[in-house]
């Protein structure tokens, strides 16, 4: 609360590029936009989790959304998405995730989101995923919302941008760790990271340590700016790319 006379503290929602984020949109902004069939809506979606990298619970959503600003500013003004808050609340198995919902619920949620996004005359709409865990349920909700909303939806995953934080499959978690470094400007705990041949709620599937020793605060800010500039411009151009796509030729009428 600000004190009396104080000016107003500004409160950030997250990491957002002031003119594409939502909720920070005015309704005559909205009103003059004309080319909502053809504006991409970006929907990211974090879970909160402990990955043995030794970062925060909200390492997902500071290295998704670091990197979706980061390409909003490489995206070409007239082709620039509208940037919806991030869905927190996803679904997670796994004792290491922290606030999970079930896949009912996490499906739920998605689909209320995209029911308010067709409601507002949008038609393509981007599920932007850093969870592992979400992945499936991100396809899966792709295809009902395409009948059920008559909306293009795509689905984009942080994996695929070569930050995996699986903690089995990824080749990449050495990256993930020094990006978040990087974004959080602090080095990871001490106590970084699984023992050797843990297994987890992945079923059989060993964790791959990291092994070996973080990178450097210093070093980390380096790469981590350049790991940042790769992952960025990829999401940029398949941003582009979407704007690009016609909508769906035939626009279902939602129910």
């Amino acid at each position: 609360m600000n004190a009396p006379g104080a000016a107003p503290t500004s409160v950030s929602l997250c990491v957002a590029d002031d003119e594409t984020f939502w909720p920070w949109l005015s309704w005559p902004k909205f009103e003059s936009m004309a080319d909502r069939e053809s504006r991409v809506v970006v929907a990211p979606l974090a879970g909160m989790a402990d990955w043995g990298l030794g970062h925060p619970l909200d390492a997902e959503e500071t290295a998704l959304l670091g990197v979706l600003k980061a390409a909003i500013g490489l995206v070409q003004a007239g082709q620039r998405p509208v940037v919806l808050p991030p869905l927190r609340f996803v679904f997670g198995a796994d004792a290491s995730c922290a606030f999970a919902v079930d896949q009912p619920a996490a499906h739920a949620a998605i689909a209320d989101v995209a029911a308010s996004v067709a409601a507002s005359g949008f038609r393509k709409l981007v599920l932007l995923n850093a969870s592992p865990w979400n992945e499936e349920l991100c396809s899966a909700a792709a295809r009902d919302l395409r009948v059920s909303k008559g909306l293009h939806v795509f689905v984009v995953h942080l994996s695929a941008l070569e930050l995996d934080f699986h903690p089995q499959r990824s080749r990449s978690r050495r990256r993930v760790q020094t990006l978040l470094t990087a974004l959080y400007g602090v080095g990871p705990e001490a106590a970084t990271d699984v023992a050797p041949g843990a297994k987890n709620a992945w079923g059989v599937e060993p964790v791959d340590p990291l092994g070996g020793v973080p990178v450097p605060l210093a070093q980390a800010q380096s790469e981590g700016a350049e790991i940042l500039a790769a992952a960025s411009s990829r999401l940029a151009k398949l941003l582009s790319e979407i704007h690009g796509r016609a909508p769906l030729t035939a626009k279902i009428t939602p129910v």
